[in-house]
């Protein structure tokens, strides 16, 4: 009998993998692909994951750099561009980095815990009864498992077979285009912009709206750029297989003048690829008994802004802790319980935000007067920095980038966390006996710091502040913090006081 199965073994499920691997759990991750997609996808992760990633010691792997994550300055919402130099906390930080890459490196790193990834193992059946999941694979074989987690994307099979429902919406009037292309020198402005003869500038990265639709331009490291395009359309467009030429098209008639671009050069594979319309849905629960979702398997939307990935990974080190403390029998009562309550209105703002910036990129006379509003809106104190936390992804509670001066040095709280491990932050030395009974569980640092008032932190293995002590005798809310979310203490000979719950 396996204690967690996973299937789906892209970034999420790596993700969710290496997790539990860190807490002492080995799940099997089982992936229906023989071998890693190589077709691009996303272009890299923004905003809070990026920081969690780093305190992981994984950011400078997918990086190639020991530097900690810098704030951006600009970014894009809606095809508007914000202007982030001015907030007084930026929240935006950037990883620029093909998906496929992010999933090497993570697959990497689940190896190194001792992750079992099966690749070319397809699920067709998941059955539960009171304490167990069955899994069939396609080749007959059959798995045991305690839990099951769904991360095999928007079409999840896990999900289908357990019976959650997936309501949302479908849009079947715009067509996306997106194609790798090539461009001469003269045409490429020094800070990666397009230059376009009769229109002017394409800013790298960034959306720019016309009145006939949307148009992208993204030079990548390492690969050809990506040129994307957004009009209005119908299911009329997927009669024929897209072509180079109808991309050039496209981007003619969004511009109104021609877009200086030739088909890419080298080996592919090259992106040519034609979408029309969009699903934004929501799994009606995360968990059912013993399965529980994850990343796209959860919820789908529009890629505007890039917040799938985002949202999928955050969902993965949400869910680890507590899935492996479930496993391990240390899980306080209903802490699993906590995946859905927290992780839930996070997608649900990534929802809202996708579909306004949908809304706000249209075509049409009404969408531009609509965009005036919200220009001067944005231009607002506090409009661009709400904007910002919500592209970030932010959520309440994650702990600053605090620095931490110890006897043995200056250490940054990403140099503490790649364990994974829940940390007691003593920032007053009047906290570290009343955490005893946790040590087995809890690690305990003794420091000071200039990124905070409070004499203690509390952090959960997501950096979630689970308790903030605002006193130097504040040994009452640890011990409760410490009971809420890691379970109840051992006794004096080293047996934990509650009783098996697995």
């Amino acid at each position: 009998m396996l204690d967690a199965v996973i299937v789906g073994g892209g970034p999420n499920g790596l993700m969710l993998a290496c997790e539990l691997a860190l807490a002492g759990v080995r799940p099997v991750v089982l992936e229906r692909l023989a071998g890693p997609k190589t077709e691009p996808r996303a272009n890299g992760l923004v905003g809070q994951v990026v920081r969690m990633l780093d305190r992981r010691g994984l950011y400078a792997r997918i990086n190639g750099s020991s530097a900690p994550p810098r704030p951006a300055p600009h970014y894009m919402f809606g095809a508007f561009t914000l202007d982030l130099t001015g907030l007084p906390h930026n929240p935006v930080s950037l990883l620029p980095a093909p998906q496929e890459q992010i999933e090497q490196v993570l697959a990497e790193r689940a190896v190194e815990l001792g992750v079992d990834l099966r690749r070319g193992q397809e699920v067709i059946d998941v059955r539960q009864d009171t304490d167990l999941v069955h899994i069939t694979l396609a080749d007959g074989e059959s798995l045991t498992a305690r839990y099951l987690v769904g991360a095999d994307g928007g079409h999840s099979v896990v999900r289908r077979l357990s019976g959650i429902g997936f309501p949302g919406v479908t849009t079947d009037d715009f067509v996306t285009r997106s194609a790798n292309v090539s461009v001469a020198d003269e045409h490429l402005g020094p800070e990666g912009d397009l230059r376009v003869p009769g229109h002017g500038s394409l800013p790298a990265l960034l959306y720019v709206r016309t009145e006939r639709g949307t148009i992208t331009w993204g030079p990548l490291p390492g690969r050809a750029p990506v040129l994307s395009t957004t009009e209005t359309g119908t299911q009329d467009e997927l009669t024929t297989p897209m072509t180079f030429e109808e991309m050039r098209a496209s981007a003619e008639r969004v511009l109104g003048v021609p877009v200086p671009m030739d088909p890419p050069q080298g080996e592919g594979p090259h992106l040519l690829r034609r979408l029309v319309g969009g699903n934004t849905r929501h799994a009606e629960r995360y968990r059912d008994r013993r399965v529980l979702l994850l990343g796209d398997a959860a919820h789908v939307h529009s890629a505007i802004g890039g917040p799938g990935l985002n949202l999928g990974l955050q969902d993965a080190v949400n869910l680890g802790w507590k899935l492996a403390a479930t496993v391990r029998g240390r899980a306080p009562e209903g802490l699993l319980d906590t995946y859905d309550e927290e992780r839930r209105p996070v997608a649900e703002r990534v929802v809202a935000s996708t579909l306004s910036q949908s809304a706000l990129m249209r075509p049409g006379p009404e969408v531009t007067a609509l965009r005036t509003v919200f220009g001067e809106l944005l231009a607002s104190p506090g409009g661009t920095e709400h904007i910002a936390h919500l592209l970030a992804g932010t959520t309440e509670g994650f702990a600053p980038d605090l620095v931490i001066r110890t006897d043995a040095g200056t250490r940054r709280l990403a140099d503490l966390t790649t364990s994974a491990r829940p940390l007691l932050l003593d920032l007053c030395g009047d906290f570290a006996e009343a955490a005893k009974p946790w040590l087995d569980r809890v690690d305990v640092v003794h420091g000071r710091t200039e990124g905070t008032s409070a004499t203690g932190l509390l952090l959960r293995p997501d950096c979630h502040t689970a308790w903030t002590g605002h006193e130097p005798d504040d040994v009452g809310g640890l011990r409760a913090a410490l009971h809420q979310w890691f379970g109840a203490p051992l006794h004096d000979g080293g047996e934990p006081e509650q009783a098996d719950n697995r």
